[in-house]
């Protein structure tokens, strides 16, 4: 687990003690996540605080600034266009060098006076490094960065990176003196790359390639390529590699503050690079017959028969472990190898691939190593951020208990003692919250995740001395709900004084419940406590917080300190039909009564909301709708599936199928591998969907949300200590036929058939495991 350090002057500018518990962000690059890039890291314009025991705060750089309210002056020329022939060649194996513009002859007006006073700096647009069209190879806490040709020329983010840190920066291949040319690049699975070139080496052999290379690139630092001979003669190839690196920060480098390239030695059958942050080795399969160092430049002599092959295995291996990021994968998967077929091959791909990319995304506390949680996202959140963790845990509980039992004593560690009004709270990063709301703190919503979590883990056949040692945490957590809202009725968001949002008091009536059914259930105090709170919030909510309009009205999504409310139609108020599982397969009560979810229903199906690829995060006719806005228009696919599964349970299938078939649609898309949100344009005919640029893909809350939305088509409603599972299937069928086998129910397989008419059948159970009814 990352150990507990003091907030820098890094952190924030004004840093101090909030009583909200959270920092500012979790892990940077390095030990994590880029905490400089707050807009994608959902972090709020906030200044850090010191976290909890066993949290790691992030340091932080400025948040970028708002937009301008006007466009910016755009800049008269400085110079004529500089002539190709007066640009500098760089030569094969040297670090990209930035050509020199010629010296300007025309004259200048004179300069004006400068002022008296200090002159502010321009602003400069921050933003994230776009990452939408490049391969990111994941196996953390390793990645590797590539764009679609397949070399890695030192620009931008390309590279191998192990724990947050580049290993290498450059790995150009030449072959007979000449670059391949590029004809496929692919992600064959979530920690690898295929990269195809071709070459002509015959002077008189016509457009058709001869040679072929095959490049397979791995996140854990090894390239294999391959030369494979067409030609009808044998082959003399010179092979040609050249190296380089900065072993900067991942944060550095998006941010473009890294430095230059670190000079190299030979180093057994390769090359070394060291410096003040670690050192990093790149070995090669066979040995090079020549090596200069000076330009990181390997070279071999490959004879190739007709119709031969030859390869060559690069492996760049880190020296040095950074004290904040002792994590690695898990010697064993903690998701069940669970598989769907039937008559939509859509589903069938999109559940694999999303196993896949949890599996990619896994991480272990090396002081405790049979817990795993997800980190967020790659590659800017490599981290552990709470809320997503928890989120992710849940989603992927028909995969079995695993996840879940070990991100929640990751999290009961961290959890906060200390000054009244804080202990039992969950720390987590600010979160931004689109135009019309401050930032909100995803610590309140971890600590809220931590007793659902919990209680449904226990339906799910989480045991019961594993559920009874995590009672305790979860029992502060609810204490400090409670104690946190005092006399009052809602829960605001931060603490103290900030918005009552929408989705945090679903979130809260959720824990509510289900924390006291299992609290019930293990004979603890305050079981009555928190559910009479539950009614008086559902009673308030239902007055407060609707908004009647000639429409049929609308949940507000915040109420202001003052009274106001925020009447703005956004993608969290699914989180409202997300109301929890209960024992006897028994859907939790929600907030909302049943006229108001039915209008709810109508207006998530509907077209300021349904994008016709997923839900939109805010409706397009609200004031400050952003197609790409990431809490303003965009569609979140964790918002999606729980918008799908919540309008299906409440028997709105029409309206689930429509979000269902557009995440598919849009899954395909992708190659089956959802970022965490995309462009929320309107899907039409001929159309995809648009990238977010700076979306991490894959991102645990997207892969997870794969799992419900293949799961919640069969409505399994388990509950494991009873020895019973309930079946709740989509009746209209919207994918037809679908067979789920390899899920875990009760700690043993479960499979289930649904037929095309809607109607579900257990193939496979735990033995006694009873149908509910």
């Amino acid at each position: 687990m990352h150990q507990p350090t003091s907030p820098s002057a890094d952190d924030a500018p004004g840093t101090g003690p909030r009583t909200d518990g959270s920092p500012l962000s979790y892990g940077r690059a390095g030990d994590w996540v880029p905490a400089w890039s707050a807009a994608h890291r959902e972090t709020g314009p906030a200044a850090s605080e010191p976290s909890g025991p066993s949290m790691p705060p992030a340091r932080q750089a400025p948040a970028p600034p708002p937009p301008p309210s006007a466009p910016l002056p755009s800049s008269p020329p400085l110079s004529p266009p500089v002539p190709p022939s007066a640009v500098p060649r760089t030569p094969f194996g040297a670090a990209p060098r930035v050509p020199t513009p010629p010296t300007r002859t025309t004259a200048r007006p004179p300069r004006a006076a400068a002022p008296a006073g200090p002159v502010p700096p321009p602003l400069q647009p921050v933003g994230l490094p776009a990452t939408h069209t490049a391969l990111i190879c994941v196996a953390l806490p390793a990645l590797a960065i590539s764009t679609d040709q397949g070399q890695l020329n030192g620009q931008g983010l390309e590279g191998f990176y192990r724990a947050g840190r580049r290993t290498l920066s450059r790995c150009r291949l030449r072959v007979a003196g000449r670059e391949p040319v590029a004809v496929q690049a692919r992600m064959t699975a979530a920690d690898r790359a295929r990269f195809v070139g071709t070459l002509c080496t015959s002077p008189h052999g016509g457009p058709d390639p001869d040679v072929i290379v095959e490049r397979v690139r791995h996140a854990d630092g090894t390239e294999r390529i391959t030369l494979r001979s067409a030609a009808p003669r044998p082959l003399r190839l010179p092979v040609e590699v050249a190296l380089g690196t900065d072993l900067a920060d991942l944060g550095a480098i998006a941010a473009g503050t890294q430095g230059p390239e670190l000079p190299a030695d030979v180093h057994d059958s390769g090359l070394r690079w060291s410096g003040a942050t670690g050192a990093v080795t790149v070995t090669t399969d066979p040995p090079p017959s020549d090596m200069l160092a000076s330009a990181g430049l390997l070279r071999w002599e490959f004879e190739l028969p007709a119709g031969a092959s030859r390869t060559l295995e690069l492996r760049a291996r880190s020296e040095a472990t950074p004290p904040l990021c002792t994590v690695a994968r898990p010697a064993s998967s903690p998701f069940a190898t669970a598989q769907v077929s039937g008559d939509d091959p859509g589903i069938q791909q999109l559940l694999r691939t999303s196993i896949e990319d949890l599996q990619a995304l896994l991480l272990r506390d090396p002081a405790h190593p049979a817990d795993s949680w997800l980190a967020a996202g790659a590659p800017w959140r490599c981290g552990l951020a709470p809320a997503e963790a928890l989120t992710a845990a849940r989603m992927t509980l028909p995969l079995g208990t695993r996840l879940a039992a070990g991100t929640l004593r990751a999290l009961a560690r961290a959890q906060l003692g200390g000054p009244e009004g804080r202990s039992g709270m969950i720390p987590g990063p600010r979160r931004d919250a689109g135009t019309r709301l401050p930032p909100g703190c995803t610590g309140t919503e971890a600590t809220l995740l931590f007793p659902t979590l919990l209680a449904e883990a226990y339906r799910w056949g989480l045991p019961e001395r594993e559920t009874a040692e995590l009672l305790p945490a979860a029992e502060r957590c609810l204490s400090w709900l409670l104690a946190t809202v005092d006399d009052g009725t809602y829960l605001c968001d931060p603490q103290p004084g900030g918005p009552v949002r929408c989705e945090t008091q679903a979130h809260a009536h959720r824990a509510a419940l289900l924390g006291a059914e299992l609290l019930e259930t293990y004979d603890r105090p305050g079981a009555a406590e928190l559910r009479q709170w539950a009614r008086e919030l559902r009673r308030a909510f239902q007055a407060e917080f609707w908004i009647d309009d000639p429409g049929g009205g609308r949940p507000a999504a915040a109420r202001m300190p003052d009274g106001t409310t925020v009447p703005q139609l956004a993608g969290s108020a699914a989180h409202l039909l997300d109301t929890g599982l209960l024992g006897g397969g028994l859907r939790a009560p929600g907030l909302l009564d049943r006229v108001q979810t039915e209008q709810l229903a109508r207006l998530l199906g509907g077209p300021a909301m349904d994008s016709g690829w997923g839900l939109r995060g805010l409706g397009t006719k609200e004031p400050g709708h952003n197609p790409f806005g990431h809490r303003g228009g965009a569609v979140r696919v964790h918002e999606t599936a729980v918008a799908a599964a919540g309008l299906a349970a409440a028997g709105y299938e029409k309206e689930a199928s429509s979000l269902l078939r557009g995440t598919l649609a849009a899954s395909a898309a992708f190659g089956h591998r959802l970022p965490e949100m995309y462009a929320g344009e309107q899907r039409g005919e001929g159309s995809a969907p648009l990238p977010h640029p700076a979306a991490c893909r894959p991102a645990a809350t997207a892969a997870a949300a794969g799992v419900l939305l293949t799961t919640t088509l069969a409505g399994i409603r388990p509950d494991a200590p009873a020895g019973t599972v309930t079946l709740r299937p989509w009746h209209s069928a919207p994918l037809g036929e679908i067979v789920l086998t390899g899920l875990r129910v009760a700690g043993a397989p479960f499979s289930v058939r649904v037929s095309r008419l809607g109607l579900a059948m257990v193939e496979e159970a735990a033995e006694g495991l009873q149908l509910g009814m």
